[in-house]
Parts: structure tokens; sequence; C-alpha cells
């Protein structure tokens, strides 16, 4: 590919579009021709974010401003549930794709939305119906084909991403009971996003911990909606998400009862059939233990499997890095495959250690 694809990130200024300027201002095939967002208007990303100093420098553009180019094949939508419904179809018919961070188009139909925003405490109408039909979910794993075939993906929550991903292959193979499934999640303070709360000022969290959304988290529609189109029967899960004194990273630790007869030999060659060609998820045997450092600032997610004989339960340890695998680079992987390029183009490279 001779000539680079132009992108945009709408919200630009947020730790979802950092993310993204920091996977793309190297990427082989894109360039970032334009930042936007309602603050910091005027100001070099650079600014914001001293780190992208000489690596990204474009000024950030406020959303009406007439200078913004109308020509852009890719445009990130970095914003909260809402934004993207009202502005993406404007982008649409201008000819761009669209990938949009919040629950806007993680859903197909208006009344699966209208389950969700009211599941969340939102308004139920979207502004957008019609586009709903033409949205794809963008776990990459699960639905790589339509992705490749559609203008607009709605990017997965991050605990999602960690969740799905880790029970899968079991629901899909008949490994365990349907029922009883139990996700335990642990979330760095960065999951809340950047703007400032008192919940989440350093005293508040350092040396804290606490569990929030106990049987309310937004990413549990998703999940439930994703794993029971796998295991093609209702699924429901008990799901509580806990906040941990570190910058970024997700632990969830997912419990469900084994059918009869299967054994860690039968979880382990299921889980690595089922992941064979998907370069970003890599699966570990309990002989090696997995933590959060060992995927932090890269797009892969770890699993890490365990069976407990005396109960019956199979224990899986799913990581992602909440700001890449769990947003930001699964928004570049899904955006590599609309484009037709290589999945891994500006995402092969290991986390950052210690």
């Amino acid at each position: 590919m001779d000539e680079k694809i132009k992108v945009g990130i709408i919200g630009a200024g947020g730790y979802g579009g950092c993310g993204a300027v920091e996977l793309l201002h190297s990427h082989p095939h894109v360039e970032i021709s334009a930042l936007i967002d309602k603050q910091d208007v005027g100001k070099p990303i650079s600014d914001i974010y001293p780190h992208l100093t000489g690596f990204c420098d474009l000024p950030v553009m406020a959303p009406d401003d007439p200078e913004c180019p109308d020509d852009l094949q890719v445009v990130f939508f970095s914003t909260p549930d809402g934004v993207g419904q009202k502005e993406a179809p404007l982008w649409l018919k201008r000819g761009s794709k669209v990938i949009d961070y919040s629950g806007d188009f993680r859903f197909n139909t208006e009344e699966i939305y209208r389950e969700y925003a009211s599941r969340i405490g939102r308004v139920e109408a979207h502004a957008s119906p019609e586009l709903l039909p033409l949205s794809v979910y963008g776990l990459t794993e699960l639905h790589r084909d339509e992705i490749s075939s559609s203008n607009l993906v709605g990017n997965p929550g991050c605990f999602a991403v960690s969740c799905i991903l880790g029970l899968c292959p079991a629901l899909s193979s008949g490994l365990i009971e349907p029922e009883g499934i139990i996700c335990d999640a642990k979330t760095g303070v960065s999951g809340a996003g950047k703007s400032p709360n008192p919940a989440f000022h350093y005293p508040a969290r350092y040396e804290a911990m606490n569990a929030y959304k106990i049987s309310g988290h937004q990413h549990v529609f998703e999940i439930e909606r994703e794993l029971s189109l796998v295991a093609k029967r209702d699924i429901r899960i008990t799901f509580t998400p806990h906040v941990v004194p570190l910058c970024r990273g997700i632990l969830s630790t997912i419990y469900a009862h084994l059918r009869e007869g299967v054994n860690l030999k039968t979880v382990e060659d299921a889980y690595r059939s089922f992941y064979e060609h998907d370069i970003f998820v890599r699966v570990f045997g309990p002989d090696r233990p997995q933590a959060s450092i060992d995927v932090r600032g890269s797009n892969f997610c770890n699993i890490s499997l365990n069976v407990d004989d005396r109960t019956g339960r199979l224990i899986v340890i799913s990581l992602v890095d909440n700001l890449v695998k769990g947003q930001a680079g699964s928004a570049v992987q899904n955006m590599n495959v609309m484009l037709g390029v290589e999945e891994t183009a500006g995402l092969l490279h290991p986390g950052i250690y210690p």
C-alpha cells in the first residue's frame, strides 16, 4: 500500500485517543490527519501528552473547525456513549469507516440497544437506529469476517474483551456447565478515564481497592450476549468488577463447573485449537502463572488455564491491558481488518517490563 490511509481521532485528548496516537504514529499504512476534541483546542497533542513530543505534534481541532479534513478514510470515536450515534452518520456519508469505542454500536437492533440503554440508565432511543443493523461487534477474534466487510464497528468494552476471550473456547466446546459462571475482575484506575474524580484522587486510591457496580456493570450485557451466541443458548453470569491500585491492566478470574469427564488436557487442547490462528491470544497452562505486567502496554490477551479437581471447577485467568487490547489496540486491530492490511500492523510488539 503506497498511499497512506488518512485517519482522524475524535476525543483525541482522552486516554483512549492518546492510546490510538501511540499505536498509529508508526503504523506502516496510515497517517494521523486530524485530532479532534472539545477540550485543549489549538494545543499540540504533545503539549497535553509530552511523551508524544516529536512523534505526534498535531494540534487539537474543534469538532466544528472548518479546516478539519472531510476526506478521512477512518475515524475513531474515542468518546462516551451518546456521541458516536449522533455524529457517525456524517462521517459514514463522507465515505469514512467508523470505529466507536462506546456502547453506541455494539448491538445490532433497536430492541437490543434499548435493553442495554435501560440497564445502564441511558435514554433508550438510539439517535441513528438505521445504522444498528450495519454495525459489527468489534471483538476481532470472534467477528473477523464480518468486520472485514463492515464500515461501522462498535469496539468492545475492556472487561468484555477479557471475559469473553476467557470463556469462549470452554462454552464453544461444551466443556463447562452454562449455569453458575462467575467472573471476578480487577482493573487499574485508568479504566475510569481522564476526567478528575474525587474517588480516583491519589489519596483515595493508594493502598485501596473496592468492588463497584455490583451486579450492574454496563459490560455485562455485551458479555452475556456474545457468550450466548457462542453457546447457542441463553447465558447469564455473575460479574463483579473491582478497582485496584494499579494504573492499567485487567485481571479476570473466571470460575465455571466442568462437565463430567473433562480434564486439564482436554481444556488446554480446546483453548489452543480455538485460538490457533489468533496471534494476540496466548494460552498458558498452570505451570506458567501470568501477571498483569506480562501484557502491560501490549495488544495481547494472556489466558492461564487451571483445573481444581477437588471442586470440579475450571479456573481461567484472563489478562489484558485495558487501554490497549481493552480499547485502542482492539480499535487498531479492527481498523487493520477493515482495511484489508495485515492484522498485526502497528500492534506486534511486546509489553513494557518492568
